[in-house]
């Protein structure tokens, strides 16, 4: 994720995010600049690497975001709001300190 300049979008994707958890692109995005971002390496699907972020909006909103990237952007597959036990894993990153945001 180093290095990366911007976003890449599916039409698919975003409107699939919208219409299924009623999360937009733009929170999807706010995900990857607030503190804590937990990402752990999922599964693969095609020799596509796939990731996982946990993460909050603006607003406050928890949510998973399922990602890959390509070349130099990052590509949201989907996004949801977080389960209990997701939400469990990154209020730990945020009480341990990791969260050097002001939200």
């Amino acid at each position: 994720m180093l290095g990366s300049v911007g976003f890449e979008w599916d039409a698919g994707n975003a409107t699939k995010n919208w219409e299924r958890h009623r999360v937009s692109a733009a929170e999807c995005e706010e995900v990857f600049f607030l503190a804590p971002l937990v990402v752990e390496a999922a599964g693969q699907s095609t020799q596509v690497r796939r990731f996982l972020a946990l993460g909050h909006t603006v607003g406050g909103r928890q949510l998973l975001v399922v990602f890959t990237v390509r070349g130099d952007r990052i590509r949201v597959i989907s996004a949801r709001p977080m389960s209990r036990r997701e939400r469990r894993v990154h209020e730990r990153a945020r009480a341990e300190g990791q969260d050097d945001s002001t939200t």
